[in-house]
């Protein structure tokens, strides 16, 4: 194999630079060419593409976001769109591609290796860290330690104002950003979307907490379990106390890398380019239990990955 091709696709997520610097560069020390895809697929069927060195990736393992864009694309989902994808693999002369995203990207590369048989390796990138058969995707530790940041400072108010706050995190499906930044930041409540939540049973707990002298609380809304508003909203309707609610939204996408993820950006992106010289058709590689593994990519479609309620119940445990 001697060019492949790279692109991000779908929410940003920090780390994708480091993982497209890995990519690169693997590919380099091994002597083949890549083609950085701009925009996703958007840019994969509009031709906007270009070659890569050594000196592209350079002083971007650090930076947030991804050089390369990312967007959704709608066209892609046609037969149509992907025809003039397969277009420009033919004039670009790639033998192979590193798709670097979450689940919709994902399902797009399978759907493109089964109709055309272009080889793809794909590298889980999202900060919901939804994507079964790893234990952690590329930005997830990042938007983590954001959230947890953020609470850290609004405890700070929140105790000097004697007020209860709601922090909204990102987690339209999931709630595995709120679950780990919840318990992290000492949270008293954690609402997510994969577990039934009673907002008297919260008021009654904030209540008790008041009544034993504690002046503030702080609660962890995943945004797919309720409007953090509308919950801010009832909880100061049901007990009276001072609310104030915390939306932290696109906060958590941006920013510097963690150490953590730039270490697994770059051994997820290097291992993608080990894959396609081996050969391989159509996979995902990930971290399970500290190692790097790969797996057929359809496998990691065809199963859901769950929050690990031990970490949930360990923290309402820990909140009493």
């Amino acid at each position: 194999m001697q060019r492949i091709g790279v692109l991000t696709s779908g929410g940003d997520a920090p780390g994708m630079n480091a993982a497209i610097r890995a990519v690169v560069r693997k590919a380099i020390y091994h002597g083949m060419e890549v083609i950085g895809i701009k925009r996703g697929f958007n840019g994969f069927i509009e031709g906007d593409m270009e070659p890569m060195r050594l000196g592209s990736v350079a002083d971007i393992i650090q930076r947030g976001g991804t050089i390369l864009h990312a967007a959704r694309s709608e066209q892609f989902k046609t037969p149509e769109g992907r025809a003039k994808a397969w277009e420009n693999v033919d004039r670009f002369s790639l033998e192979g591609l590193v798709i670097i995203g979450g689940n919709g990207s994902f399902a797009g590369a399978s759907t493109f290796h089964r109709e055309y048989g272009l080889p793809v390796v794909c590298v889980p990138a999202t900060i919901d860290n939804d994507i079964y058969g790893t234990d952690y995707a590329i930005g997830f530790d990042t938007a983590v330690n954001t959230a947890v940041d953020a609470i850290n400072k609004i405890r700070d108010t929140a105790t000097s104002h004697e007020r209860t706050f709601i922090v909204e995190v990102m987690g339209r499906d999931t709630g595995f950003i709120a679950v780990a930044a919840g318990l992290a930041g000492g949270a008293e409540s954690i609402l997510i979307p994969e577990q039934p939540y009673d907002l008297d049973e919260i008021c009654h707990k904030l209540l008790r907490g008041y009544r034993r002298g504690k002046l503030h609380s702080i609660i962890v809304v995943a945004e797919g379990a309720g409007s953090g508003l509308e919950i801010g909203r009832q909880i100061k309707e049901r007990t009276g106390f001072d609310t104030k609610v915390t939306i932290l939204g696109h906060l958590q996408r941006g920013g510097t890398p963690t150490a953590f993820d730039r270490i697994l950006a770059s051994q997820l992106g290097a291992r993608a380019v080990d894959l396609l010289r081996q050969g391989a058709r159509c996979k995902m590689v990930g971290m399970q239990a500290g190692k790097i593994v790969d797996l057929e990519l359809d496998e990691a479609l065809a199963k859901r990955k769950t929050v690990d309620l031990e970490l949930y119940r360990l923290a309402e445990i820990l909140a009493i």
